[in-house]
């Protein structure tokens, strides 16, 4: 049988209930401790539309499996169970019922069960001492335990868009000017010259040509972004409530120390009184 150090990790983990065969019956409910021996007996699970209804399982036999608990029942079995209200406290003649549903063997010294007050918390603590236990009594507490959760904090996209630039550079250009060239006569030109009438009137044109400055866009890919992430650690400090039990002595009576002296109750500190016979006398 599960004990109840396994049961913090089950409950912490908030897994279900599965049978035999790994499959889901339900979600871990609530965990009824033996009013005796304060050991895990029942488990309820929670069944149904959003886990509105819940069934008691005998914890006989289960085992952990990761964050679930296996059963040895399956899980119609589980859902037909008898119909116990799950109001903190089975009473004898509800667990006979459900003893005999699960064929169980069952006799009335059968303690009652009650809820583990814990569960709401995870923490599973109860007291040992009572008529069928020894002189020594239990103290418990609880023990904070943290860890870590990985939540959403942001999101980050890449996005997109156009925006326009003056962009000046210097280019050289040319153009045609007008020179007016004058030769005299020679043997290599006198025949040109000699070309056409005497004396007349005549024009002469020459086209003149310039450069002028223009300019054209090209799309070229110049580089590639895209979205990395780094893993960047810190530390927090968290705090919170845990409870933990306190013994304190109570007698009427005087009580004789070691040395002789008497001293009342009130004046005694449980650690006036050791575990040596030997050395402290009531």
């Amino acid at each position: 049988m599960i004990g109840n150090d396994q049961f913090q990790t089950l409950l912490s983990g908030g897994g279900n209930v599965v049978d035999e065969s790994g499959s889901k019956i339900g979600s871990i409910g609530q965990v009824y401790l033996d009013d005796q021996t304060g050991e895990p007996q029942w488990v309820t699970v929670k069944t149904g539309l959003f886990g509105s209804s819940e069934s008691f399982v005998p914890l006989a036999d289960s085992t952990a499996d990761g964050n679930d608990l296996r059963v040895r029942y399956g899980t119609d079995m589980v859902k037909d169970a008898p119909r116990v209200d799950a109001d903190g406290h089975l009473s004898q003649g509800q667990e006979a019922e459900l003893y005999r549903y699960y064929g169980l063997g069952y006799t009335e010294s059968t303690v009652d069960s009650r809820v583990d007050t814990g569960v709401a918390d995870q923490t599973v603590a109860y007291d040992t001492s009572g008529a069928e236990t020894d002189d020594a009594m239990t103290r418990s507490e609880e023990h904070l335990q943290v860890g870590t959760q990985r939540v959403e904090a942001g999101r980050a996209r890449l996005r997109k868009f156009v925006v326009t630039e003056n962009v000046t550079r210097t280019v050289p250009v040319s153009h045609d000017e007008v020179r007016l060239m004058r030769e005299p006569i020679t043997d290599a030109n006198r025949a040109a010259s000699l070309d056409g009438p005497e004396i007349t009137e005549a024009e002469h044109e020459v086209t003149l040509y310039a450069e002028r400055a223009v300019t054209s866009t090209e799309t070229v890919p110049v580089e590639r972004v895209r979205l990395g992430t780094e893993t960047v650690t810190a530390t927090e400090q968290v705090t919170g409530e845990v409870r933990k039990e306190q013994i304190e002595l109570d007698t009427d009576a005087a009580i004789t120390r070691t040395n002789g002296t008497q001293a009342d109750a009130a004046d005694l500190d449980v650690t006036d009184v050791t575990t040596r016979e030997d050395t402290t006398r009531l």
